[in-house]
């Protein structure tokens, strides 16, 4: 079963370039254009990290993010900033509200998606406790 990539991308063309990039990666990605139903299909179906843009026709990804590290279910999904937004003050506010990683457009694509993994990575929590016996 993939792990499920929830993309917040107004750009139809870079959507639907980071969705071939993480499908052919073994993610299902799946594309909000605007944040309105984002949550609450998150709240349904949980995904395994979010990738936002900040500036989006409807809200932007930074009030994704508020909303998202204050929400009791989703609050501990990785989330990583996507955007043109390149300042180094945006970059730090992006981390200061809960991001776990930013990166900044143009992109490579094999970088996007090594970044996706290494967050990944991060949060996985071992199948079986640790034991060590002497």
């Amino acid at each position: 079963m993939s792990q499920t990539v929830f993309v917040l991308e107004d750009d139809t063309d870079i959507a639907r370039l980071v969705q071939h990039h993480l499908e052919a990666a073994g993610f299902e990605a799946r594309l909000f254009y605007t944040p309105t139903n984002l949550i609450p299909d998150a709240e349904r179906k949980p995904p395994v990290l979010f990738l936002l843009d900040i500036m989006v026709p409807g809200g932007d990804g930074l009030d994704v993010c508020r909303r998202l590290r204050t929400h009791a279910g989703l609050s501990s999904i990785p989330i990583i900033f996507m955007t043109a937004r390149a300042s180094e003050n945006d970059r730090v506010l992006g981390l200061d509200l809960g991001a776990d990683d930013y990166i900044t457009k143009p992109f490579s694509t094999r970088e996007l998606v090594a970044r996706v993994k290494a967050v990944l990575r991060r949060f996985e929590r071992p199948t079986t406790p640790s034991v060590i016996s002497f």
